[in-house]
């Protein structure tokens, strides 16, 4: 499938400002602080190399807008990296209490938390709105049907925790990616009060699945409406575009079978790559005969499927199934709270089950994944948009707090170590630390480049 020159324009913007949002946030934390705590901030940059954009402030701090907007730093006054001129002692970092310099340090990654707090606020603030998670069918012999599962039931909590919408149970799904051992459910009938309890026993393979689908990987499958193929829209420069496909066409038969259903259209067309298609669409109450050969994609696992670059009318839910949910100011700000404390406990317990091997690491992202999902939720909505900023946020937050010299929670640990034993770590452990710090992210990013990669 083709891209044109707006959708790439469109996407390096979004990209560019998410990234500089994100990232400026965690350097302003550490500014702030910094300044606070009486140290001289030399330059506030926000990317590395050449500057594009440069100004100073009344305390002489240059703030820089550098050409390569993949990260940020503050540079401050220290004599390991720099003279210091006599008389400004006072100013340097590494001349401040061990408090100043841990509060400093830490105030990057808490400033990309407060910012995931403010943006979920933001999204919470503004309601919620999901689709009751009702089945619409059961896959023999899987997770679901061992615990006694049924198509038309809903699901109203998984593991104790309720789950009024699909949404929610994705992310109770979330918890146990990875795990084995037994998952209880509670559900319920159609009109009925009364609630079911049952459990199925988890599948050590799923969790080394490298995208994961958790609801259908329980053998589930979501109750659709009916949605007839009627298209919405036809993408530029796609198949469906040269074959002459227009926005409202009704797909009435491929290849001389009937196509009732979106979902017939789909699963023909992705079992065809590279293959002609024959197909008759009504247009304006006329039939019209067009044949289209799908672009050959090949997901994250290596299988080619076809894809000619459509999409449908939205279907209309049965208004039973529409869940409404309204906040006030405050409970909108506990929730953004809970929500911000919720991703980075799972963001934690990934990396666990990464190095544990319970989870490929192919589900490692990088930059190029980064700039697709920014692009794609901007155009989806400003809540999606910033319920993304949200999410990058607390990753890029967390990810900051490990353990990891070169990464602000290396420089905690060594602070941490001089707190408690009264004397720094010795300057060539320092130094070592980095260098193997700095080899693993290297090594981390270069993973994420590759999988990013694949993905295309």
């Amino acid at each position: 499938m083709q891209v044109s020159r707006l959708d790439i324009l469109h996407t390096i913007v979004f990209t560019i400002l998410t990234l500089a949002l994100v990232i400026g946030v965690h350097e302003f934390g550490h500014f702030w602080v910094a300044r606070r705590c009486g140290v001289q901030v030399q330059r506030f940059s926000i990317g590395f190399g050449k500057p594009l954009l440069l100004w100073r402030d009344k305390q002489n701090t240059e703030f820089v807008v550098a050409a390569v907007p993949l990260g940020g730093y503050v540079k401050m006054l220290d004599e390991r990296v720099g003279e210091v001129t006599p008389g400004q002692e006072h100013l340097a970092f590494n001349r401040k209490p061990v408090w100043s310099r841990i509060a400093v340090t830490a105030a990057g990654p808490l400033a990309n938390l407060l910012l995931a707090v403010l943006a979920y606020w933001f999204v919470f603030l503004f309601g919620e709105t999901g689709v009751a998670p009702v089945l619409g069918s059961v896959e023999q012999g899987s997770v679901a049907e061992s615990a006694g599962l049924e198509a038309g039931q809903e699901i109203v909590a998984i593991d104790g925790h309720p789950t009024p919408t699909w949404r929610a149970v994705n992310f109770r799904l979330l918890d146990r990616i990875g795990d084995t051992g037994s998952m209880d459910f509670s559900v319920r009938y159609p009109g009925s009060d009364l609630v079911y309890q049952s459990s199925g026993n988890l599948a050590y393979r799923q969790s080394m699945d490298t995208q994961p689908d958790l609801i259908r990987g329980l053998g589930i499958e979501p109750f659709q409406p009916e949605t007839p193929p009627l298209l919405d829209t036809v993408v530029a420069g796609s198949p469906a575009h040269r074959a002459g496909l227009q926005p409202a066409d009704l797909i009435l038969s491929v290849d001389g079978l009937e196509v009732g259903q979106w979902r017939q259209w789909v699963e023909y067309v992705r079992a065809r790559p590279g293959q002609s298609i024959n197909m008759v669409v009504q247009r304006n109450g006329a039939q019209q005969a067009l044949s289209v050969t799908p672009d050959r994609q090949v997901d994250p696992n290596g299988t080619a499927y076809g894809q000619v670059g459509v999409t449908v009318q939205p279907p209309q839910w049965p208004e039973n199934m529409l869940r409404e949910f309204h906040y006030g100011p405050w409970q909108a700000l506990v929730l953004s709270g809970q929500r911000t404390w919720y991703l980075t406990s799972f963001t934690l317990e990934s990396i666990g089950k990464m190095l544990r091997g319970q989870i490929s690491s192919r589900n490692l992202s990088g930059p190029v994944t980064i700039a697709k999902v920014a692009s794609d939720t901007a155009q989806s909505g400003l809540k999606s948009y910033i319920a993304f900023v949200a999410l990058l946020s607390v990753s890029l937050g967390v990810l900051n707090l490990l353990p990891i010299p070169v990464l602000d929670g290396g420089h905690l640990m060594y602070y941490t170590f001089e707190l408690l034993f009264r004397r720094p770590v010795p300057m060539n452990i320092q130094i070592l630390g980095y260098q193997v710090g700095l080899a693993i992210i290297v090594g981390v990013m270069l993973l994420a480049l590759y999988n990013d990669f694949t993905r295309l």
